[in-house]
């Protein structure tokens, strides 16, 4: 005679599970039942209470994998504190400037040897260098007027702006003091940044050139899908561009830290208002073409 007993609340769990698993996931909870019990059971005879499958299933290797993904996605990297960033451009600047100036009162003393494909090559391979270096640490600007216009467009904080800019002039001014130092040009006059045509067009041009510099910058440092490699390259090819463009006529500088620090150390101050002046404008006109443009 068939038993018509009425199955107790954890039969009709099992059951219901039973009924709502696949073959597959009936072996899953056999064999998690053999893990919990520590018996060899068979796939079909015995079934995994829903609250014992979940506690396995918490104790597995993939749930531990999880956690650490999940652990290591909250972390981030600890901001750089701002003086570290301003060491940086301390020390990036001094670099570039120095190698630049050198570069340049060797050409003098030497009757030519360098060249202005010498000189403007100094540039680029102190850039490359440079940016290699501490783009990581400070973004690399070694320029104020980069530093304004990154702030200007969200690419800097803006009260980064003024200690950015002030770390920039005195490693500019240490290196143009310690190269005058170094080297003794007879004419200091050489590692000054002075027009040698009419202000307007000196003013205009330096804002060309600072238009196009600044414009590669935003370009190539604000991509995240850019390595720092090509960062470099890119903004050591403006720099030696500007540098074969403008060098009869103004210079050039593109960089007020780079006037200033040079005036100081020769004397010559002739129409340094086209240095400070042209640069800052120049550069929020390229950064913000750039932002225009982009996709």
């Amino acid at each position: 005679m068939a038993d018509h007993t009425t199955p107790s609340g954890d039969d009709q769990r099992q059951v219901a599970i039973s009924m709502c698993s696949t073959p597959s996931d009936r072996s899953i909870a056999g064999a998690a039942a053999g893990a919990i019990t520590g018996a060899s059971t068979p796939r079909s005879s015995k079934l995994v209470p829903v609250d014992s499958l979940q506690k396995l299933m918490l104790k597995s290797p993939l749930a531990s994998i999880h956690d650490d993904v999940e652990q290591e996605g909250r972390r981030r990297a600890p901001p750089v504190p701002l003086v570290k960033k301003m060491a940086a451009e301390f020390i990036g600047t001094f670099i570039l400037i120095f190698t630049v100036l050198s570069t340049i009162i060797a050409d003098a003393q030497h009757n030519g040897v360098e060249g202005l494909l010498g000189v403007a090559s100094s540039a680029g391979l102190a850039v490359v260098a440079v940016v290699l270096a501490v783009v990581h640490i400070s973004g690399s600007h070694l320029n104020p007027a980069v530093s304004l216009a990154m702030a200007i467009f969200g690419h800097l904080p803006l009260s980064h702006v003024a200690p950015y800019a002030v770390a920039q002039t005195a490693g500019s001014t240490a290196a143009t003091f310690l190269a005058k130092g170094i080297f003794r040009p007879p004419d200091p006059a050489v590692m000054a940044t002075v027009p040698r045509v009419g202000a307007g067009e000196a003013f205009f041009l330096e804002l060309v050139l600072t238009f196009v510099l600044v414009f590669v910058i935003t370009a190539v440092a604000t991509d995240p899908a850019s390595s720092k490699e090509v960062v470099a390259i890119s903004i050591a090819a403006a720099i030696m561009m500007n540098a074969l463009v403008g060098a009869p006529a103004t210079g050039p500088s593109m960089n007020p830290a780079r006037t200033v620090a040079a005036a100081m150390a020769t004397g010559k101050y002739k129409d340094i208002w086209v240095y400070l002046v042209a640069p800052p404008i120049g550069a929020i006109a390229g950064a913000g073409t750039y932002t225009l443009i982009k996709p």
